[in-house]
């Protein structure tokens, strides 16, 4: 996939702020969703809150582009004083997954009960942010990540540099230092996005 091949689906302007701001930051969420891209957008606008991402990474890898990278909406919704500015200077990016799950006989559950199989599943073998289990990145997602962050990155001068300490609430992250993060960065009580090992792998290899 290049990134010419992003899927437009726009939402509607009011569920977004169509104005330019420069970007400093890259945010990684996963939605705690099924795989279906425009299901999520289509929540999104029917709603008021402005809550959304520029882009949203369905479970086949597929890149759907809501609005302009240099436009914004709310999605870190942190308690600081510097939030506004914060949700302002980033792009938010959505991996189509449903995030932390819990274990019953041996068989895995989203949030929403929705079974997933085994093989779709990571095991941390410890809680990390209260969960063991966590629904696992698919290879195409990551790869489609990897192409829309080396897009986005050169566009905007964000550093690709791999910052070990993204996975822990972050004060570099909540004062606006350029780069690449999670949700988990700027949030404790967060779990998108999980340190799964080959999402790890990729966000190094973006700088080699």
């Amino acid at each position: 996939m290049k990134i010419k091949d992003l899927i437009q689906y726009p939402l509607n302007k009011t569920q977004y702020y169509p104005i330019v701001f420069k970007k400093k930051q890259i945010v990684l969420h996963h939605t705690v969703s099924g795989p279906d891209a425009k299901n999520v957008i289509n929540y999104w606008g029917n709603t008021i809150e402005r809550v959304a991402t520029a882009f949203i990474i369905d479970g086949q890898g597929n890149i759907y582009q809501c609005f302009s990278s240099a436009h914004w909406a709310h999605h870190l919704g942190t308690r600081k004083l510097n939030n506004l500015q914060l949700n302002q200077q980033s792009i938010g990016i959505e991996i189509c997954n449903w995030g932390a799950l819990t274990e019953k006989g041996g068989r895995f559950y989203s949030a929403f009960k929705k079974e997933v199989p085994k093989e779709e599943v990571v095991d941390y073998g410890i809680n990390w942010r209260g969960h063991r289990y966590f629904h696992k990145y698919k290879d195409e997602q990551l790869e489609s990540l990897k192409i829309i962050l080396d897009y986005l990155c050169e566009k905007y001068n964000i550093p690709n540099i791999y910052q070990p300490d993204m996975w822990n609430l972050n004060n570099s992250a909540l004062e606006g230092t350029p780069g690449i993060w999670t949700h988990v960065s700027f949030r404790a009580d967060k779990s998108d996005c999980h340190p799964q090992l080959s999402l790890i792998n990729l966000l190094k290899s973006l700088s080699e």
